[in-house]
């Protein structure tokens, strides 16, 4: 079956795009609406604000990458798409982050779920982050849209070995579990989402919000790191872009962009980075704090049946048995997911070394690996990171006090009782100093003892969010409700920089339908 892909495919019918990195000279374009990040707050703006009549530029620090390029290989994938080379971490190195660098941004490679946020979410940003607007009954039309825009629904195919574990372990325990909801149309099965969907089945912004917006006439600017906002009172006149080198390196190129409005969408350390290089007005300190990981820790389990965790949708099952249990502030809860397991991803995170670690690996199509996402930022004991700057570069520091240890001891314990419970042989939790476990009543004693710390403990995180507060009160929020700067009138924010805390739950629906919102309220407001 013969792949067409979209992008080649509307690049030959014209598309408007430009290669920053291969330009030799300064330039200056100009735009109504110049849009800064492609992944899910940007592709979604662009879609609309191009429907609607607005003149709107795309620019994207990444490459663009499409179905013909992607290999289903972790050595392409990673350098191409991933910020850092899928090797970035905090300042203290003790949490690695996977954010994605590329046209459709984290969408591209991410793994395809698709939840709604939880409705203990919204509650508590509407009674102590000063959100107004975003109800349960408010965002339904919202999600209801995307939904349908971009194919979502619950993942009909039972599913592969990895989540089914997860599935059984429940069911043996009596924990409360869920069927996800994925984008995708026409999906192989084929598990490698990670490293972008070779035959277009997940409906990421590449395939639909982009393909849509050039369609329509907007133009796309690709290696094209946007440096620096230019505002004097209280708008913003110019957005400064520099070229980059493949490997991420400025080619010494500038584009100046004249736009009308700016609306930033890069990321949540990258839109609050612009923001404090650029020198805005923040006088409350809110730009760069607040930055929420869903900090993630792992636990390995060997069973006799074949796994290959590496086929079949990455993710179909989760389990909130733990998210709120014992209230909203009052603990701190985690969610329960499976992650698919490729052979340069496990490597890189398995604890040990020399034999131990290719004793693991020997064993890779039987091993289940299980993680628990922390939800932070609605207790004092996990108030988030900060950006830093330090000249060209930037850094994301993230405390983990006692407390967080606290609860990753509890995480483990449950992911190996699940495990056990849905048949495991031995369980690994990940964190040195850990050795095979062959039993739960093993696991019980081995965990509650065991030294948790930073750098010895495996922490990652795929869902960088905050940094770029919303709400009415300014202490507390950079833009308002709607996205809208509360300094610069003719700057919006739209994108998972925004959210006061963590979610609780994967951020992408969250930033498709509340962006949806926010933008068609934008273009009201921008009169046309």
């Amino acid at each position: 079956m013969m792949i067409v892909d979209p992008i080649k495919q509307g690049l030959a019918q014209g598309w408007q795009h430009i290669d920053v990195g291969l330009q030799t000279e300064n330039s200056t374009l100009e735009a109504d609406v110049v849009i800064v990040g492609t992944g899910a707050g940007g592709g979604v703006a662009a879609e609309m604000l191009t429907a609607a009549g607005f003149n709107v530029l795309m620019v994207e620090a990444g490459s663009l990458q499409s179905s013909t390029d992607f290999t289903m290989q972790e050595r392409n994938a990673y350098p191409e798409m991933y910020q850092q080379a899928a090797a970035m971490r905090t300042k203290d190195k003790a949490i690695g982050i996977f954010q994605g660098r590329t046209v459709g941004g984290s969408t591209t490679i991410n793994w395809t779920t698709s939840i709604r946020t939880p409705e203990p979410t919204l509650d508590y940003w509407a009674s102590a982050k000063s959100v107004q607007g975003l109800s349960p009954a408010q965002l339904q039309p919202w999600f209801e849209q995307m939904e349908q825009r971009l194919s979502i629904a619950p993942w009909p195919v039972p599913p592969n070995p990895n989540n089914r574990i997860l599935k059984e372990g429940c069911q043996k325990l009596g924990w409360q579990h869920t069927v996800i909801s994925r984008n995708v149309a026409g999906c192989w099965n084929l598990g490698y989402c990670g490293m972008g969907c070779p035959v277009n089945a997940k409906q990421s912004m590449l395939v639909t919000t982009i393909p849509e917006a050039l369609s329509k006439g907007a133009r796309l600017l690709t290696r094209a790191q946007a440096y620096q906002l230019e505002h004097h009172a209280d708008k913003a006149t110019a957005l400064l872009v520099r070229g980059l080198h493949r490997q991420g390196q400025p080619t010494g190129v500038t584009v100046t962009i004249k736009a009308k409005h700016y609306v930033l969408a890069a990321g949540a350390i990258h839109t609050p980075s612009l923001l404090m290089r650029s020198h805005v007005d923040d006088p409350h300190k809110v730009l760069g704090n607040g930055i929420f990981l869903h900090p993630t820790l792992l636990s390995g389990a060997i069973f006799d049946e074949q796994v290959k965790a590496s086929n079949g949708a990455p993710q179909s099952i989760y389990s909130d048995e733990f998210v709120w249990q014992g209230g909203v502030t009052e603990t701190i809860g985690y969610k329960l997911e499976v992650p698919p397991v490729h052979p340069v991803l496990l490597a890189s995170k398995l604890i040990g070394y020399g034999q131990s670690h290719a004793q693991i690996m020997d064993k890779f199509n039987q091993l289940q690996v299980t993680i628990a996402l922390i939800r932070d930022g609605f207790n004092r004991h996990l108030p988030g990171g900060k950006v830093h700057l330090d000249g060209e570069q930037v850094s994301l520091d993230y405390p983990l006090d006692y407390q967080f240890w606290a609860v990753t001891r509890r995480a483990l314990l449950s992911m190996a009782e699940l495990q056990f419970a849905a048949g495991a042989k031995q369980v690994l939790p990940l964190t040195d100093g850990m050795q095979l476990l062959n039993s739960w009543h093993e696991a019980k004693q081995a965990i509650a003892t065991v030294t948790l710390a930073p750098l010895k403990t495996i922490v990652a995180s795929a869902h960088v969010m905050g940094g770029c507060a919303f709400g009415e009160d300014t202490q507390q929020a950079w833009v308002n409700s709607e996205g809208r700067s509360h300094y610069l009138e003719n700057v919006s924010v739209l994108d998972g920089s925004i959210f006061p805390t963590s979610l609780g739950a994967n951020p992408q629906l969250s930033i498709y339908a509340i962006t949806a919102k926010n933008v068609a309220s934008l273009i009201k407001q921008l009169g046309r």
